[in-house]
């Protein structure tokens, strides 16, 4: 019951509807059934580290992601048009879950658009966002700014930094004009598709939204072009 009302109550604080509304019945469903099949799919990034330590003592980075991202890469995923632009069939993708909650990889996956579906998926479901909403301000004020944007980035409590700088450096492969001229998704088509999994903006006015929408885009096209991310080389 702990455990419940702890997930509940951490949903109500930090998910994606903070402050909104009361937990509905399908939630409270989740969060009873997350005591004994916990998913890597809507949990804290600390929660999902905290999952896989006996698996992968010492793995730095959520299996989920590493894996994942290596999978699109593997199904030449940087070489296939429209890649985390063209939805993968959403029940291969439901089912690719199912395993991925099993802490397997299927063999026999043919369209790289499955993996990436369920990639942007698990950043979109973190039960905080990727860059958490304290840090939100200062992003969309530094979207234009390279320098300040890094600043925000290194700023970020240590699991967050790790884990963005992995999907950055992930989306620099996808950026090479030998890739963007194949898949057709340059950097404004990845920091476009990608942003609204990095953040989240917490209010209900939709003029706000809507400008906010560039400013998140341009925060992240601003880390794909300009952070430096060989410090990631051979981090799992």
């Amino acid at each position: 019951a702990k455990y419940c009302y702890n997930k509940l109550q951490k949903a109500a604080l930090t998910g994606a509807k903070k402050g909104l509304k009361k937990p509905n019945i399908e939630e409270i469903r989740h969060a009873k059934n997350a005591v004994f099949n916990p998913s890597m799919f809507g949990s804290s990034l600390q929660d999902i580290i905290t999952m896989q330590k006996e698996r992968y003592p010492d793995r730095q980075l959520p299996w989920v992601q590493t894996r994942l991202s290596e999978e699109v890469l593997a199904l030449n995923g940087d070489q296939t048009e429209g890649i985390f632009r063209v939805p993968g069939d959403i029940d291969e993708v439901n089912a690719l879950k199912l395993q991925v909650d099993q802490w397997k990889i299927p063999t026999g996956l043919e369209d790289p658009h499955v993996p990436a579906s369920l990639l942007k998926l698990w950043y979109r479901e973190l039960e905080e966002p990727l860059i958490p909403h304290e840090f939100y301000e200062q992003c969309i004020s530094h979207y234009e700014n390279p320098e300040a944007a890094i600043a925000v980035v290194h700023s970020l409590p240590r699991i967050n930094k790790m884990v963005l700088c992995y999907l950055i450096r992930f989306l620099q492969v996808f950026v090479q004009p030998a890739n963007v001229a194949v898949t057709k998704m340059d950097v404004n088509n990845l920091a476009m598709v990608m942003a609204p999994n990095c953040l989240r903006c917490q209010s209900d006015d939709p003029r706000i939204i809507f400008e906010n929408t560039r400013k998140e885009m341009s925060f992240i096209r601003v880390l794909i072009q300009h952070l430096d991310t060989s410090f990631m080389e051979g981090v799992l």
